[in-house]
């Protein structure tokens, strides 16, 4: 067994395992022999290291824009789905199996963890996921679990984790994943999706007590979700942090930032004390444009981009501290393939090529073509490889 770590201004960023410890056992039970790792560029991007060409996968690249997505997942319902191990694995692998990706991540939803909290949360076709009895007063506290049994209560999803690391074989790193507690705690409160999540946010300004109690109860519950899914098999962690764009920037740094911070520093405490792989963790704060330089020194290896940050500027402001994912817009997939291969030509002349992983600024579109999303990986590998020759 090989061991790979590396270091960034005598910070150990991460490591891994080439063959994991047979029996791990822990919160996402029996893990195994794992497979042997054979493309590791995205674990080499995550923590600064150059690479033979930039990695890239796609946030929801498992996703309703596949055909075969649609027939694995029709007339079944979502949260069913979720909760299937199986199902959950075969997800995960379609979008392997047609593309050159270099990583995967794991099919699931960042709403199992208010479920598992004790909340009803059920996926309405057309309207998407909806709480029928949402949060509305701080007396609403006392109906959460006041104790979360993170092992029992998310097990299917740990299940999932390892079944997919003996089943994608070594080919790629597979990556698990959360929501950020301010954006779990707006779903909670305004029961679905919102443009404006005036509910949520007036908390913040009418019972910031209570608002600090129920961030910090879901910080809890992430942290120790999240190092299950790292002794179950993820080999990498993104925390999505989808409504920082609400925030203005004085309630992020009071609302959301100390429990990201807080979410990565405890995560790799324990996973020093209980002697696992420090792996690359990785924060999306979607529409952050004004904590660029709080993100980075937030104790994350990566920082995911939207497509609004420039990456010139983004590679500025962070200062080398932390490596780089994103930020192509989606959108940009509806337009000809040979205009893809422009735009992530210019995308990757502004971020470079090292210490940077490709992806979209936000997820893929139910309507998009699997064959431009095809034509968006080829593009990333191919230009980047030119641009690598040409240093």
């Amino acid at each position: 067994m090989s061991v790979r770590t590396w270091w960034r201004g005598g910070r150990l960023l991460c490591s891994y395992r080439r063959r994991s410890p047979v029996g791990g056992g822990g919160l996402g039970g029996p893990g195994g022999d794992f497979p042997e790792l054979k493309n590791d560029s995205f674990l080499r991007a995550a923590c600064g290291e150059e690479t033979q060409h930039v990695p890239v996968w796609c946030m929801r690249q498992a996703g309703r824009y596949l055909p075969e997505f649609r027939e694995t997942r029709a007339a079944k319902d979502f949260f069913e789905t979720c909760r299937s191990p199986e199902a959950c694995c075969e997800l995960t692998l379609q979008p392997l199996r047609r593309f050159p990706l270099d990583a995967a991540i794991i099919f699931s939803d960042i709403l199992v963890v208010p479920q598992a909290m004790g909340m009803d949360v059920q996926m309405v076709p057309g309207k998407g996921p909806t709480f029928p009895e949402p949060l509305k007063e701080p007396d609403d506290l006392q109906r959460l679990r006041a104790k979360v049994d993170v092992a029992t209560e998310l097990d299917y999803v740990f299940k999932a984790i390892t079944l997919t690391r003996h089943k994608i074989e070594g080919k790629v790193p597979l990556i698990g994943f959360t929501g950020a507690p301010w954006t779990l705690m707006t779903y909670m409160i305004e029961g679905g999706g919102s443009t404006t999540h005036s509910k949520a946010k007036r908390w913040l300004y009418l019972y910031p007590e209570a608002s600090h109690k129920l961030l910090k109860q879901l910080t809890d519950i992430i942290v120790e979700y999240l190092l299950g899914q790292v002794e179950a098999g993820a080999q990498a962690l993104q925390v999505f942090e989808s409504h920082t764009g609400c925030l203005g920037p004085a309630e992020f740094k009071e609302f959301s930032l100390p429990y990201l911070r807080d979410i990565a520093r405890r995560v790799k405490d324990k996973l020093k004390d209980s002697g696992l792989d420090n792996v690359p963790m990785i924060v999306f704060a979607k529409d952050g444009h004004y904590a660029l330089e709080d993100l980075s020194e937030s104790h994350y290896e990566v920082m995911g981009l939207d497509w609004t940050i420039d990456p010139r500027s983004a590679r500025e402001r962070t200062g080398g501290k932390v490596s780089l994912q994103g930020n192509m817009d989606p959108c940009a997939l509806y337009a000809p393939k040979e205009q893809i291969g422009e735009i992530v030509k210019r995308m990757l002349e502004g971020f470079g090529t090292r210490g940077y992983i490709a992806n979209l600024g936000h997820g893929l579109y139910p309507d998009m073509d699997p064959e431009h999303v095809g034509a968006f990986v080829e593009a990333v590998h191919t230009h980047s490889q030119r641009l690598l020759k040409l240093k």
